[in-house]
């Protein structure tokens, strides 16, 4: 074997301190050993002027080398009985479950040749749980792979986040050694502490390498998520933080319910339920996926913060909602989830709210009405609104009702003029969904009348009962004047409602007339100095009460004529019900007549037949008096 030069010692001196792309050059002695390593189909040859004597092999690839030189730096090796080969030349090795895989090996078994070997952030994992399975240590030699490899992590990976997020992606395929390592909890760490001390001001270019700090925890694993997202919790870190990583590691890992739902916008017979099945299907792939969806959503779920300043935005809670709802999460959950988007309700939209109503195949199966078939679950909006009234109240403890909020009422009203298109929607549900915020949350009911519109005109076979019923929802007097306008020519409404509708009408012209007349007196009194001004306004009030009049008369008119129409066609309705029992009556009379007729027939036929008989044993018997005679 040639001794190294004094030169090459010191190029290979000169080697160890470069530093290239985030790398150190391990610094290595020059052994003739082994000259290059080549590799024939399955198996890697190291290329020496000495024969191998040991046969390694990793997985399914062979390592055909030298025994000296991993005697003397692997402690595995060193302390293992090695069997003979086969073929009787040399030795035979297998290494079962071995950290990283044939690739990491190759490169131990470079270092262990003494040739050059690059640490990174990707291979760095790998070597230090493959050198700690080979026992690798500093009893066999100095600055041993366990020693480097574990200098490196600590001042070379930890010291960048980005570094971190490499190593830490690498250990998915390394447990349980990395765990025990300590390598995963000291990856969590990092990233945590960067977390919570770069939060105080989150810029919003996503291009900006603090925000890629987040987006790159996001695109972390679940397990590996929830383990960042506990360290932050566990150093105190800002709800804001916390919330904006979930929110991103849902967008990263969830699928887009709302974009699959585009499928059942529209309205049909019960088909909304196979269309929705097609696209989950086609987002769930396997019960495999379903199942790790399912996962994912509790986790999330589990570690939302509840602070306000989390700034968890409803159009995120909703869509945690439906994808939970989609993949079959357990009650509780579904239970928490509704009562946060209660508490955020303000700001959700009418599209946020249009949860389709699911049902797996065991449930379609079991479906036998058509309210099964529905398009939209009402139910769950249902609950959402019973949340937010308990979450107005407890927050207003001094007053016992809610105050009026424009934005909830609104919110409501253009859901039930959506969910109102549905032709299996039951009026029972509608009339409970309208009916769930208190009378004072709403100051105009214009919404509300439309919303009763629409499903007067989707429901045209509702009964008059019915229709009399849905319009108890409403309050006449909440409607506006162009509202009672149009209410007052609407064919479906029902006609007891149109007459109030027209005396409400007809009360708010009185008012308004009064409120002109109270004006007018003001502006004379005020006015008494500008005469010509006056008699201008005067006239002008004139006109105008003169046509307020004629409208009024007109109303007046129009309602008389309702009345005169709702009246004879009660009086209709009455005689047909009298009709109908005078029928019956008679019919019984009748048949009371026929049983009595047939009765008197028989009886007149039976004393009719006791005559006959008599007259014809009479003669007989005279008959035979005669011949007992004769």
């Amino acid at each position: 074997m040639d001794s190294p030069s004094a030169s090459q010692l010191k190029s290979s001196e000169d080697d160890a301190d470069k530093v290239c792309n985030r790398s150190i050059v391990v610094p290595h002695r020059v052994v003739a050993l082994a000259n290059r390593f080549e590799k024939k189909d399955r198996s890697w040859y190291v290329k020496s002027k000495i024969p191998n004597d040991l046969s390694i092999q990793v997985d399914d690839i062979t390592f055909q080398a030298h025994k000296f030189p991993l005697i003397t730096k692997c402690g595995y090796i060193s302390n293992t009985e090695l069997q003979r080969s086969a073929s009787g030349n040399g030795y035979h090795l297998k290494l079962e479950n071995f950290p990283g895989g044939a690739e990491t090996f190759e490169t131990i078994l470079k270092f262990c040749y003494g040739f050059p070997v690059d640490l990174n952030p990707l291979n760095v994992a790998a070597l230090r749980c493959a050198s700690e399975y080979l026992y690798m240590t500093e009893e066999f030699q100095d600055g041993n792979l366990i020693s480097k490899t574990d200098g490196f992590i600590t001042f070379v990976v930890l010291a960048s986040w980005r570094d971190t997020l490499t190593v830490l992606r690498s250990c998915t395929s390394l447990s349980p050694w990395a765990e025990n390592l300590q390598i995963v909890r000291r990856c969590y760490d990092l990233l945590a502490w960067k977390a919570c001390n770069d939060s105080y001001d989150i810029p919003e270019d996503v291009e900006n390498n603090e925000r890629s700090l987040y987006n790159g925890i996001a695109n972390l694993q679940l397990d590996h998520f929830m383990r960042v997202v506990t360290s932050v919790n566990a150093r105190r870190g800002k709800p804001e933080v916390i919330g904006r990583l979930i929110m991103k590691h849902a967008e990263n890992w969830l699928p887009l319910i709302d974009e699959d739902m585009e499928g059942i916008r529209g309205y049909g017979s019960g088909n909304n339920e196979f269309q929705f099945s097609v696209e989950r299907e086609r987002t769930e792939g396997s019960t495999l996926g379903c199942q790790e969806q399912k996962r994912t959503i509790e986790s999330l779920v589990s570690v939302l913060p509840t602070q306000p300043e989390a700034v968890v935005p409803c159009q995120f809670l909703l869509r945690l909602l439906k994808t939970a709802i989609v993949y079959s999460a357990s009650p509780a959950l579904i239970s928490d989830l509704e009562k946060r988007v209660g508490m955020a309700l303000e700001d959700a939209n009418v599209c946020d709210l249009l949860i389709p109503n699911f049902k797996n195949e065991d449930q379609q199966k079991g479906a036998r009405s058509h309210e099964e078939y529905t398009i939209y679950n009402v139910d769950v909006v249902h609950r959402i609104l019973e949340y937010f009234v308990m979450h107005e109240q407890q927050q207003q403890q001094e007053q016992q009702q809610v105050q009026g909020k424009p934005g909830i009422t609104k919110l409501l009203d253009n859901y039930l003029a959506e969910i109102a298109k549905d032709p299996y929607l039951p009026i029972t549900k509608f009339q409970v969904l309208a009916e769930t915020l208190p009378e004072n949350a709403w100051k105009c009911h214009d919404g509300l009348y439309r919303a009763i519109d629409m499903f007067l005109k989707t429901h045209p076979s509702l009964s008059e009962h019915d229709r009399r019923r849905l319009c108890k929802t409403m309050n006449c007097e909440k409607l506006s004047l162009d509202a009672c306008l149009h209410a007052a020519q609407n064919d479906r409404l029902p006609l007891r409602t149109i007459v109030q509708i027209n005396t409400q009408v007809l009360f708010s012209e009185q008012v308004k007339i009064r409120m002109m007349m109270m004006q007018d007196k003001q502006a004379a009194g005020t006015n008494e100095e500008n005469p010509e001004g006056l008699e201008d306004k005067r006239t002008f009030r004139d006109s105008e009460i003169i046509t307020l009049k004629g409208e009024l008369e007109n109303v007046k008119r129009k309602l008389a004529e309702l009345q005169d129409n709702y009246n004879e066609l009660h009086q209709v309705y009455e005689k047909l019900n009298s009709s109908k029992q005078k029928s019956t009556q008679n019919w019984g009379l009748r048949w009371e007549k026929i049983k009595k007729s047939l009765q008197i027939k028989r009886e007149e036929d039976e004393a009719r037949d006791k005559p006959q008989r008599r007259s014809s044993t009479g003669p007989r018997t005279s008959l035979r008096r005669r011949m007992s005679m004769s």
